[in-house]
């Protein structure tokens, strides 16, 4: 029987951790092509590591089709920034194109300074083929494999033909290369990959005669099988310079099939690194446990079997360590609205958390779904006010409380008013700077509404049925007048016990961090959401064991005030991840501007808010259910 348990534990185990890739479901239906389809290039927003303020593809002067069609976008995507239009080029299905010329355009000042301005920023040129974003390869030189890294930068600067003055030259020659996957029976095709070679070319034509799309180019072979550039002058970008925009096409027939198609953009990442952050985080999670344990099974046990054997020989000794305060305990803590509030917002983000990890497991939040995490998260965050508004009622019912309508309001409107605040200054800074990534005012509206008009209703509706429910009884009676705490141990100090508590939590989640931030901040994906369902089990676990230690040393001293920190003492993780958020700005990113330092660290304080509800509510229902349990076991008159 061990041996089955072990091994259906197993097969748990490898199910959630490549839950993404088995189950993977792919944000749209694959599309069959034949020879001589038509294809439709789509280009993205500008995006860039540097600034992290992304553009629209026309905020710069490229070739641009007679009219701009805009793609429909969920929620998510628009607030990522992307901005997905058509463009001019057009691909027919395995039919191979050399030195087809797009546009010729011509620089003037404003158009020459805004092309220097996105290359000395190394913004990255974003397109997307039958949902697949565009990817440049490159090969690794320590090792016999290939590198992808999404979209290509517009151009780049430096010195040429020795000059000591630093130029700047743009991309304005693309080698496409399409790969595809082909269907024997049928002679159809489904697209697997979308790669570029850009290349800086200085186009010359001869005669000097400009005949639009028919113009023969001498710097370019059109009749040649693969990409030759007969010229090794790249194209400078300065005032009244000519740009001639071209691009090769190639197709290569692929043994991807289209539901592996993801593979080679996901698969870039050391899964031995994220095994040591699971041994990491369990090694921790296992020395709590051990704590955890020692407390129960020997001390906590001792202790009750003490006390109740002292009742049975009522025996008049003085009582001493936690049962001593027994009629304190259950006192309600100052400030219990707020708790009740900051408990319910908890709640609301917890499940939210759980359910989104469940989804992204199952695979239908991959990356191929652009925008469908964010999504995802905010409705089920809206959803879950349900809950947000059940367990602040309930908790306020048990605190005495009698105004329920008070605290539901309170619950459904804090947190999301405090986010909103910063999300509104963010926004407004980048709508400064003209970006795509500032929120439009119908995705505002669409916000607000699913704020005011889904969640608050919810939460109110949470609150009515948890207030409805019988008071949490406590298992001790409380006194009127309450004990005085005795002074206490240095180590014992509020502030020092609460910061202590906080490290072990976010130690058994650092690493993963690590990965998150990356996906974040340096545009590349996270997939693996088999690791970090684990790592957040082991995150609930942590923020548990070690704010029921620190709570028993707490009552063991006397200190009855356990409400708040038992709420701080876990949710003081949040601090350290915003100090682990800092020195990754310093040490990874390269972030030179004002707006992008502030919109990095505005968001990062919101994500460290909710992390720090998140966690304190765990800490503070395990503290909960201890403390009930321990007062409930021996026999007080």
């Amino acid at each position: 029987m061990a041996f089955l348990r072990s091994l259906a534990f197993s097969a748990v185990l490898l199910l959630l951790i490549h839950g993404a890739h088995c189950f993977y479901l792919p944000g749209v239906a694959p599309q069959d092509f034949i020879k001589g389809d038509q294809l439709q290039v789509k280009v993205n927003k500008l995006s860039s590591i540097k600034t992290q303020l992304p553009y629209s593809y026309y905020s710069l002067p490229y070739c641009a089709p007679k009219k701009i069609q805009d793609s429909a976008e969920n929620l998510g995507e628009v607030l990522r920034g992307d901005r997905i239009e058509n463009s001019r080029y057009v691909f027919k299905m395995r039919e191979p194109e050399m030195c087809n010329i797009v546009c010729k355009i011509k620089l003037d000042a404003k158009t020459a300074k805004a092309f220097k301005e996105k290359i000395n920023d190394e913004y990255r040129v974003n397109m997307i083929l039958d949902n697949l974003p565009l990817v440049v390869p490159i090969k690794r030189n320590d090792q016999d494999s290939t590198v992808y890294q999404l979209g290509f930068h517009v151009g780049l600067k430096g010195q040429y033909s020795g000059s000591k003055e630093e130029k700047f030259f743009i991309h304005n020659h693309l080698a496409f290369t399409v790969k595809y996957h082909r269907d024997v029976q049928t002679e159809s095709a489904r697209i697997v990959g979308f790669e570029v070679k850009p290349f800086s070319v200085k186009h010359e034509y001869e005669q000097g005669q400009w005949l639009e799309k028919k113009t023969r180019l001498t710097t370019c072979d059109p009749h040649a099988k693969h990409t030759v550039i007969n010229s090794n002058t790249p194209q400078e970008v300065e005032e009244n310079k000519e740009i001639i925009f071209t691009y090769d096409v190639d197709f290569q027939e692929s043994d991807v099939k289209w539901a592996s198609r993801w593979d080679a953009y996901l698969l870039m990442n050391d899964d031995q690194i994220h095994w040591f952050s699971i041994v990491n985080s369990l090694m921790i999670v296992l020395f709590l446990s051990g704590m955890v344990a020692m407390i129960m099974l020997r001390t906590l046990y001792r202790d009750i079997a003490k006390y109740n054997e002292l009742e049975t020989q009522e025996e008049a000794q003085e009582e001493t360590g936690w049962k001593l305060v027994h009629g304190d305990v259950f006192r309600p803590p100052s400030n219990s609205d707020l708790l009740c509030v900051y408990v319910g917002t908890g709640v609301q983000f917890f499940w939210m958390v759980l359910v989104t990890m469940m989804f992204a497991i199952l695979g239908f939040l991959s990356p191929s779904n652009r925008g469908g995490l964010m999504t995802a998260m905010l409705l089920l965050w809206v959803f879950m006010g349900l809950f947000a508004g059940y367990s602040s009622a309930r908790l306020y019912k048990m605190f005495k409380g009698s105004d329920w309508k008070k605290i539901a309001l309170r619950t459904a409107t804090m947190f999301p008013a405090t986010v909103s605040l910063i999300f509104f200054i963010l926004n407004a800074l980048i709508w400064g700077q003209k970006s795509s990534g500032a929120v439009p005012f119908g995705t505002m509206f669409a916000l607000v509404f699913l704020w005011f008009g889904i969640s608050v209703p919810l939460v109110f509706v949470g609150g009515y049925v948890g207030f409805k429910k019988p008071a949490i009884e406590s298992p001790v009676k409380t006194n009127k007048i309450p004990r005085q705490i005795p002074e206490q141990a240095w180590y014992m100090n509020p502030v020092f016990s609460v910061l202590i508590g906080g490290i072990l939590p976010f130690g058994a989640v650092f690493i993963e961090l690590f990965f998150i931030l990356t996906s974040i901040w340096l545009n590349q994906f996270y997939y693996i959401f088999g690791f970090l369902f684990l790592v957040v089990l082991i995150l609930i676990v942590t923020c548990a064991e070690i704010t029921i230690v620190l709570c028993y040393f707490q009552l063991c001293s006397e200190d009855y005030s356990w409400w708040w920190r038992s709420y701080l003492t876990s949710g003081s993780s949040a601090l350290y991840l915003f100090l682990y958020a800092t020195f990754y700005f310093f040490t990874k990113l390269e972030i030179t501007k004002l707006v992008s330092a502030i919109f990095y660290f505005g968001y990062m304080l919101i994500a460290s808010y909710a992390f720090f509800v998140v966690t304190g509510t765990i800490g503070f229902y395990a503290c909960l259910w201890f403390t009930r349990l321990i007062y409930s076991s021996v026999k007080i008159d």
